[in-house]
């Protein structure tokens, strides 16, 4: 979920939303390549996003990811789901 949200701004690359999900985050979640790059190959495997080489701002080459309309779908789906996950667990947590 954090991944499409980081993408919704516009393309960027992998460098790129890791910091992106840091900054959103308030540094609470820091996502490490080993994690990171398998979960965007699954997420282009499913067609939620795609990816095209460019440069990047110090002029290396780098796999840019872009949100799909079908990212921008399932992102609603994450989204949803994550609130009615947090909302029972408040409710667990708050029960007596």
């Amino acid at each position: 979920m954090l991944i499409l949200k980081s993408l919704v701004a516009g393309e960027i690359h992998g460098l790129g939303i890791s910091r992106r999900i840091q900054q959103i985050t308030s540094g609470t979640f820091v996502i490490k390549p080993g994690s990171l790059f398998p979960a965007l190959h699954r997420m282009e495997e499913e067609g939620w996003i795609s990816s095209f080489w460019g440069d990047s701002e110090n002029n290396r080459r780098a796999k840019y990811y872009r949100l799909s309309k079908a990212g921008r779908k399932q992102l609603e789906v994450e989204t949803e789901r994550w609130g009615r996950v947090s909302w029972a667990i408040a409710q667990a947590l708050e029960a007596s």
